[in-house]
């Protein structure tokens, strides 16, 4: 990364750093304004950052993101169903099924230890 590239960079987190200040400075103003402030501060910072190198790689790596997003066989709203249902019956066997083994477990220890005591 070049030196102009990590002037950009330290200028974008100063740009966030002052809007966040303003933030505070701006106390007995409105939420709305103060929130707008922030947001502009964001919005000026993210815009500063993107004219960097590492800015425009994560530009891109966005743009790959969404475009393999597209990609995505989404189910059904069926299979959706079967397979929530199916998760939800496994969890219910799995539940029962370790309760068992506690109360299996206790009682055995239980009838142990007054078997010795």
């Amino acid at each position: 990364m070049v030196l102009p590239d990590k002037l950009k960079l330290l200028a974008s987190g100063l740009a966030v750093v002052a809007a966040v200040a303003l933030f505070y400075v701006l106390g007995d103003s409105s939420a709305l304004v103060r929130a707008l402030v922030v947001v502009v501060g964001v919005i000026v910072a993210a815009g500063i950052a993107l004219t960097s190198e590492p800015g425009r790689a994560v530009w891109q790596f966005a743009l790959a993101t969404r475009t393999e997003v597209r990609k995505v066989v989404w189910p059904t709203r069926r299979e959706t169903a079967q397979s929530t249902m199916i998760v939800i019956l496994m969890v219910l066997v799995v539940g029962i099924y370790l309760w068992l083994l506690d109360a299996l477990s206790f009682w055995a220890i239980y009838d142990l230890a007054l078997g010795l005591g």
